[in-house]
């Protein structure tokens, strides 16, 4: 394939201010690196804390988006995994040392010296990307597409978010109806799982989508839950929530928050808590979970709905999504 010398990029000048289109060099592959042409890249929840600023120290001059679904157009030295013309998706965890107490823990999740793809490392709102190929998944044929975005980030944190409660959950409440949780409520109906889901309030368009996916009942984060939750998974980045998934759920119960920022948590009575409920968080991913769930996913098959933007679209992208505007995810797609 030739290639250009140059590509489309939209780039995070300083935080919150809108992304600049501009035209930057091609990066080059450096050792155990892939040179990925971007086929899409999904508009996540974090891209926007990064833009909007509550997640700290980006890389200067940052090309953001770490749901990339790409093919490989060259490799650095010492690839052996892919080779030219590989359909591969790129997520958020973009490099781990294999030296530090969690790689050898197998927790590269937790890594010290991580670095994470459209934060510290440059992303997917470009024509092109390099990736690790230690974190790029092959893709299986039916998501090499603009469709393929979402599960590499929405639906890994998901995925590692919903194995988290444990497989006896049977009633399980998801507060916060995006993107993570149309890809979950596929995988939980997949295993026979009874799905409450919980929305802004007065979203009905949200509440209605749920329930078209098969959620045995929805209403806004407002309502009590019908019944007592076996386990809760907690995908708004709103602390408060996190006393109402406790008063939603029974006894023994995990309730897991899979954002990576959430406003503060108020204060509130150890009677909650008590019982043995169990308040946890995700953190990132590990190459294991993007194993599992990819090959899983075509099982179910997870089908995404996505609202699809050009590149240069990609500030409008996300402030619908910042808005509740969209239902499912964002997809920036490339020209």
């Amino acid at each position: 394939m030739l290639l250009p010398d140059t590509m489309i990029a939209m780039i995070l000048m300083s935080a919150n201010s809108p992304l600049v289109r501009c035209r930057v060099a091609i990066p080059v592959p450096l050792e155990n690196q892939v040179l990925v042409k971007v086929i899409a890249c999904g508009v996540c929840r974090t891209d926007l804390h990064i833009v909007d600023g509550e997640l700290m120290h980006p890389k200067p001059d940052l090309i953001p988006g770490h749901e990339i679904v790409g093919r490989v157009v060259s490799a650095g030295n010492k690839v052996t995994k892919y080779k030219a013309g590989d359909f591969v998706g790129i997520p958020w965890l973009g490099y781990t040392c294999g030296q530090c107490r969690y790689c050898k823990r197998n927790r590269e999740n937790l890594c010290e010296n991580a670095r994470f793809t459209g934060y510290t490392i440059d992303g997917g709102y470009a024509q092109f990307t390099v990736a690790y190929e230690q974190y790029c998944f092959p893709l299986d044929s039916r998501y090499a597409n603009p469709g393929g975005t979402p599960l590499l980030c929405a639906g890994l944190i998901g995925f590692r978010s919903y194995r988290m409660i444990g497989r006896e959950a049977e009633k399980i409440g998801i507060y916060g109806f995006g993107a993570a949780a149309h890809i979950l409520i596929q995988v939980a109906r997949f295993d026979g799982k009874q799905i409450y889901a919980f929305t802004r309030k007065g979203d009905r368009s949200a509440q209605d989508f749920a329930l078209k996916l098969g959620a045995v009942w929805a209403g806004d984060s407002s309502q009590s839950s019908p019944v007592l939750l076996d386990a809760a998974i907690i995908f708004a980045p709103a602390g408060d929530l996190i006393p109402r998934a406790l008063a939603d759920t029974d006894k023994g119960a995990v309730i897991v928050c899979g954002g990576i920022h959430m406003s503060d948590i108020p204060s509130f009575p150890y009677k909650l808590l008590w019982e043995e409920r169990v308040l946890r968080s995700v953190a990132n991913l590990t190459q294991k979970d993007g194993e599992q769930f990819l090959e899983l996913a075509p099982q179910v098959p997870v089908e995404t709905q996505v609202a699809l933007f050009p590149l240069i679209e990609a500030n409008e992208a996300l402030d619908q999504l910042r808005n509740g505007k969209i239902q499912g995810a964002a997809v920036l797609v490339m020209n």
